[in-house]
């Protein structure tokens, strides 16, 4: 493996580039918040470098990024002082971005028109997933060059998966989005009717969390709106963005979702609320104004 690129060194972004130094490989960082990446460079001894786009294209023959949006990705491509001003034919770039199967595809050939390779690899697993380097990573590409960069994914990630081509890994990612999210937001409608009905909702969680209701979702939010943690690994605001893609290219080919519709409008009431920024456990809180209640332990 050589020397790799990184855009990105938010909430996920930053422990995937902690474990790829500490896999030993040197890393070449940018961000808006230049005091993040010194940070990270210093502490790697070394391994980390920060420097500018032009210089990272120059230089890195596998490039990659996590950022908040598709437009972003697209900046720090074809914008000024841009990555693909100096990327060489055969570079690989990896976008570990949850996006549309449209804006990956858009990437995808105009950079094809350069001779670099595009891959579309987001992520599931939140933060813990990027700190433990335990990420699922859902990827679409040539098998040829989604052979060339497992190495890195095996670092970052718990299991790397070739879906199909450009694209396949954003669909993907928003599948695995539409059902996190409303298992989520079921689970907070839930227990906020056991709270109404006067029943402790621990001791419901305890009972049930074995049985056919029991899922990874219930195990990890469970315990944080019982404890009113709505600190977030992945806030309802980065969610939203999220559910919007899933629906905007649901009505681009007639796949109606009326389930996931719903959510998207519970998570704007939510921003309303004042709570774009909390956990999506927070989507708990929707349930409880409409009950008058409040979930928490007794």
């Amino acid at each position: 493996m050589e020397k790799v690129g990184f855009i990105g060194l938010g909430i996920m972004g930053k422990p995937m580039v902690s474990n790829l130094y500490k896999a030993g490989l040197e890393v070449m960082v940018n961000d808006l918040d230049e005091n993040i990446a010194k940070e990270i460079e210093t502490a790697s001894k070394g391994l980390v470098k920060f420097a500018d786009k032009e210089t990272i294209g120059a230089e890195c023959k596998v490039i990659m990024c996590i950022l908040p949006s598709a437009g972003i990705v697209d900046n720090i491509l074809f914008g000024e002082g841009g990555l693909a001003k100096t990327m060489k034919p055969g570079t690989i770039f990896v976008d570990f971005s949850s996006e549309t199967s449209g804006q990956s595809k858009d990437h995808a050939e105009k950079l094809a028109k350069t001779g670099v390779k595009f891959i579309d690899a987001p992520v599931s697993g939140g933060e813990p997933g990027a700190i433990n380097g335990t990420l699922s990573i859902m990827v679409g590409a040539e098998e040829e060059d989604f052979n060339a960069v497992k190495p890195y994914f095996d670092i970052l990630g718990g299991s790397a998966v070739l879906i199909g081509g450009t694209g396949s890994g954003s669909v993907t990612k928003l599948v695995n989005q539409a059902i996190v999210n409303l298992n989520i937001a079921t689970v907070g409608e839930a227990f906020t009717f056991a709270a109404k009905a006067g029943v402790d909702p621990e001791k419901v969680y305890n009972a049930i969390k074995g049985g056919l209701a029991g899922s990874q979702v219930l195990h990890d939010k469970v315990p944080m709106i019982l404890d009113r943690n709505f600190k977030p690994g992945g806030t309802i605001k980065v969610n939203s963005k999220d559910i919007k893609n899933v629906l905007d290219t649901a009505h681009q080919i007639d796949s109606p979702m009326p389930l996931t519709a719903l959510l998207f409008e519970i998570q704007q009431s939510c921003k309303v609320a004042g709570g774009y920024m909390d956990d999506h456990c927070g989507y708990v809180k929707f349930f409880e104004r409409l009950a008058g209640v409040e979930v928490k332990r007794i």
